[in-house]
């Protein structure tokens, strides 16, 4: 069966995340997210997988290389400019004109058997099925009326206060017939939800809905990768212990621990936690449930790590206490700091001695905060593009 992964867009949402990294490249339990994508597709039995690429999509093509490692035939699609969603699937035609497919986003984390939805579709053959969650806001996706043939009557995109007629939200995942591709026009940027779902429904064509059993977040926006990382987490179920490792602490699971890890003395770990290889923390360090770790990390003796995650290289010096905060490679939080909740850092940045950062803060990569600071609003870098809008 094929699949096909939409990666082309610029994840400006999630920025200082994605400065250093496309979208589906930000990563949910020290894997990027369009890995537990394709492995996920593969468990459902879709193999045979092409990816549109655009920002930085070199990166995710290095990563997965012919998908050889993950049990996947990978093929690539590059865009020269935007297409849009149904614009970049038709970008891809050639690959995906033989039968019916499956089409997501790979900016998404989900835990249920894909191959339900295409079976779904090849029972009922409209020409597009869309897999849907019920949400109490939909105000961010797209929202159907079904009835209870699962016929689609109505969609509306991003309804506002007042337009909302059904929670029943598009996941972004849907079943294709390539009679899509005859709607679609060369080389325009066009929209499944935008474009092509209303063109269909205006046409009398057959759209039907299928209700996912299980969990689905889009983790376009901070708050949802967050949330996402805490379910995966939460999905823990055992301890798990790769290759050489060192404690003198004191651990309560689920954690997994990957090869060179070294725990100092009187140190507390409790899980649902991730601690990626190479990692070393102190003595007297409290690590809460929903935190994980990245690679080769340094967090010295006394610091408090509450439900944050950190990337690889983070460097957490003695006394700190990090609050569900988000922490980019190769970033130094000086002595006795305070990082409060929701706090971004973007990559090597640099937070002096002494220095508090208050909740919902932006730091932007190569920043560096003099010490004894206290930072109450986004310190950008005009390196960088300084949007936060879009997709």
């Amino acid at each position: 069966m094929k699949a096909c992964i939409l990666c082309g867009g610029k994840g400006t949402r999630l920025r200082p995340l994605t400065f250093d990294r496309p979208k589906p490249m930000v990563p949910l339990l020290n894997k990027p997210t369009v890995q537990h994508l394709v492995e996920s597709l593969v468990s459902s039995g879709f193999d045979d997988i092409v990816i549109t690429l655009g920002y930085q999509g070199e990166q995710i093509k290095e990563y997965l290389d012919d998908g050889a490692l993950f049990g996947a035939n990978i093929t690539y699609s590059f865009e020269d400019k935007k297409l849009g969603t149904a614009g970049s699937v038709k970008n891809a035609e050639k690959y995906l004109n033989d039968g019916a497919f499956l089409v997501m986003g790979g900016d998404i984390a989900l835990d249920f058997n894909l191959k339900e939805v295409y079976n779904f579709h090849k029972k009922n053959m409209p020409i597009t099925t869309i897999a849907l969650i019920c949400i109490d806001d939909p105000t961010d996706f797209g929202i159907v009326e079904m009835d209870i043939s699962n016929d689609i009557k109505k969609f509306k995109e991003k309804p506002r206060p007042g337009e909302i007629f059904s929670n029943l939200a598009s996941t972004g995942i849907y079943v294709c017939d390539p009679e899509i591709f005859d709607w679609i026009p060369d080389n325009e940027r066009y929209d499944f939800a935008k474009d092509l779902f209303p063109s269909f429904l205006e046409s009398g064509k057959k759209m039907c809905g299928w209700l996912s059993p299980g969990k689905w977040s889009d983790i376009g926006s901070i708050k949802a990768y967050k949330d996402a990382n805490s379910w995966k987490l939460r999905d823990m179920n055992k301890t798990e212990i790769t290759g050489d490792f060192l404690s003198n602490g004191n651990i309560r699971g689920p954690i997994t621990i990957n090869n060179g890890v070294r725990i100092g003395h009187n140190t507390s770990i409790v899980g649902p936690a991730i601690i990626g290889e190479r990692t070393v923390i102190g003595n007297d360090v409290l690590i809460s449930p929903f935190t994980s770790i990245g690679s080769d990390c340094i967090i010295e003796s006394d610091s408090r790590i509450l439900s944050t995650i950190f990337y690889d290289n983070v460097i957490i010096k003695s006394g700190s206490i990090i609050s569900s905060a988000i922490i980019d490679n190769n970033t130094t939080i000086g002595r006795d700091c305070v990082i409060e909740t929701s706090v971004v850092i973007g990559p090597r940045a640099v937070v002096g001695d002494g220095s508090k950062i208050k909740s919902y803060v932006k730091i932007w990569p190569d920043v560096k905060i003099p010490p004894g600071s206290i930072v109450s609003k986004d310190v950008l870098n005009d390196e960088y593009d300084l949007s936060i809008d879009g997709s």
